[in-house]
């Protein structure tokens, strides 16, 4: 049996403008049965940071728009507090559709599994391939195996900077929702502490020479396109 994948709905011609009109009549999986629509990133189209996180939450599905809940409002400070604009920021997630459960009247978000993972990627490969950035930084667990592959673990692997297929300076670190959840308010200041540093490293690498640990775990530009033609 054939998976269905969002690259059946792919324009010919993939800007960003493009992709994110293409992706409001994606069928490439049944996320879009419960969500208000597709949300694709944001950002400028030369940004040289993109930052890939899992999938759109409540408010981001309602508005449109990318990191724009209390998530967003934390990784906007950490952004600031590492030398970064979010202006000159891409943002955008795995995911583009919001998958969700019912709690009373609330909409609890709920993971997306690997096949809506796999049949979301085209967007986001997509998304890069026209974006070129310098650096690629993945937020939790889902975007850094959907970006280099199943065996990145952001526990092990956070703050360090290689090169991959995606840009010169590739990263991972925890998602800032996860804070969100740390009850404690000293553990949350040192977990929001350690989600700056992660991307001070990355806008060090990027003020510095390539990186020399080359990943090979992400396919290549051309072989992602391949697999679409």
């Amino acid at each position: 049996m054939v998976e269905s994948s969002a690259a059946d709905f792919l324009p010919p011609a993939r800007t960003l403008e493009s992709l994110r009109a293409a992706a409001q009549r994606c069928r490439g999986c049944d996320l879009y049965r419960n969500a208000t629509q597709a949300v694709m990133g944001e950002g400028p189209a030369r940004a040289r940071l993109v930052l890939v996180g899992e999938q759109p939450g409540n408010q981001e599905d309602r508005q449109g728009r990318p990191f724009v809940g209390p998530a967003g409002k934390l990784l906007d400070r950490a952004l600031a507090e590492a030398g970064f604009a979010r202006s000159d920021a891409y943002l955008t997630n795995a995911v583009k559709h919001f998958k969700w459960r019912p709690r009373g009247r609330l909409r609890i978000h709920a993971r997306p599994d690997a096949r809506e993972i796999r049949a979301c990627r085209p967007w986001f490969e997509a998304e890069l391939e026209a974006i070129e950035p310098d650096a690629v930084v993945a937020l939790g667990a889902t975007a850094a195996q959907a970006l280099f592959g199943p065996s990145a673990r952001v526990t092990v692997q956070r703050g360090r900077v290689f090169a991959s297929p995606w840009a010169r300076c590739s990263a991972m670190t925890v998602h800032p929702s996860a804070l969100l959840r740390i009850p404690e308010e000293e553990e949350r200041h040192r977990a929001f502490a350690e989600l700056v540093r992660d991307l001070k490293a990355v806008k060090r690498a990027l003020e510095s020479a390539a990186p020399k640990v080359i990943s090979r775990t992400a396919p290549t530009r051309k072989a992602a396109r391949a697999r679409r033609s």
